[in-house]
């Protein structure tokens, strides 16, 4: 029985965790995995749930944290080694930047005879500065040079990698979507939607808008707020807005919010009387997405939106920029109205469209599911997965 060992940057709420997951799951018992995280960041909602629902029981290396840390980063890498050491692996398998910079860097010193990266978005756009970005490019151009096997996410993505910061050629690419439990998504519908409105007291006439994920800078709450603003000046429907998450931006995401003079809370108790609530992390996203009628999402890079594959699956209309694999996600005015990157006017007049017309929002959802439920389902993503590490290893 082949043996993988997979590293994953953390235990958050996004694609990343569910894929570590699932994989290590679902590709059992072709395969034993042990599975390996880096600490939870404190702004960040712990997902281990995730991977305890599983069955899996989550190992941590405490000193690999999300920020760059020379001497901690090195003691994470000593531990890495440690760990090949002993469990004698024939594949690595590293999931986002900073598990794939140590993973990759030990299993290569160690000598294992596969590695693996899977890029879930990456840090060239919109996150540092372009003396930073260049850094971490060249960083990952060695990198792919220790790597038997680069994973994109999408088409997108891989042209990104192959051709527009030349990480590494194509054909050291393959394309694997994520994959996820969708099923949820299409049951008990209406006993969520009615949970989720009664628990917020929303009316039958309003209109629920979310956008959901991590509130840290990269995903522009800014632009969102400010489209909301303008948005409950024009429209004549009721709306109720709910941000879905936490993170490092929370403090400056409500700073903005009251100076914008809008309304809101953080109490569910108080959500009926307020425009905005902050719901902070919530487990059962089913329940929100079927509680809900228009997902958001207005970040300036995304990877593979996993609150757009997820109102898909829940079939609901979507409104968004335009901006990384976004449009391998979703289809363009079918499934969702696409804008700019960081086109505030643009997207508002989009969320306006929407909330005026019931016919679009119905046209919106009609192919959603259809268009995620064999794509993005995790039983897709563990063959071609599985079909990959074979392949390798044979080589």
């Amino acid at each position: 029985m082949p043996k993988v060992l997979r590293i994953i940057n953390r235990f958050n709420l996004g694609g990343p965790t569910y894929n570590a997951a699932l994989l290590s799951k679902h590709l059992a018992p072709e395969f034993e995995t042990l599975l390996y995280s880096g600490a939870i960041d404190e702004t960040e909602g712990d997902a281990k749930f995730i991977v305890r629902n599983l069955g899996i029981e989550p190992l941590t290396i405490p000193e690999m944290r999300r920020s760059l840390n020379p001497a901690l980063d090195y003691q994470a890498y000593k531990k890495i080694k440690k760990i090949i050491s002993e469990f004698k692996p024939d594949i690595v398998h590293t999931h986002a930047s900073k598990a794939g910079a140590l993973g990759r860097l030990a299993a290569y010193n160690l000598g294992v005879p596969v590695i693996i990266h899977t890029f879930h978005g990456h840090v060239f756009d919109n996150y540092f500065s372009r003396l930073t970005s260049k850094f971490y490019i060249n960083i990952e151009r060695y990198l792919a040079k220790k790597s038997t096997k680069i994973i994109a996410l999408s088409e997108i993505q891989k042209n990104d990698l192959v051709n527009k910061f030349k990480i590494c050629p194509a054909e050291k690419i393959e394309i694997i979507s994520l994959g996820f439990d969708l099923d949820k998504f299409q049951e008990n519908i209406e006993l969520k939607r009615k949970k989720f409105r009664n628990d917020f007291q929303i009316a039958d006439d309003e209109i629920a808008i979310a956008i959901i994920g991590r509130l840290v800078p990269i995903k522009n709450h800014e632009l969102f707020l400010q489209s909301i603003k303008d948005i409950s000046e024009k429209t004549k429907k009721k709306i109720r807005v709910f941000i879905v998450g936490d993170g490092e931006s929370k403090m400056d995401i409500l700073k903005k919010t009251k100076e914008l003079n809008l309304s809101f809370t953080e109490n569910k108790s108080e959500s009926k009387n307020n425009l905005i609530t902050f719901t902070s992390w919530i487990k059962e996203i089913d329940t929100v997405i079927a509680g809900i009628d228009i997902v958001a999402l207005t970040s300036l890079n995304e990877g593979t939106p996993v609150s757009l594959i997820e109102a898909q699956a829940g079939n609901k209309p979507i409104v968004s920029t335009n901006v990384g694999g976004i449009e391998n996600v979703v289809i363009p005015n079918e499934t969702a109205l696409l804008s700019p990157n960081n086109n505030q006017k643009a997207f508002a007049e989009n969320i306006l469209k929407v909330i005026g017309s019931d016919n679009l929002r119905q046209k919106l959802s009609q192919k959603g599911w259809q268009n995620v439920k064999e794509k993005f389902h995790f039983s897709r993503l563990i063959s071609d997965t599985k079909k990959l590490y074979y392949q390798l290893l044979k080589q």
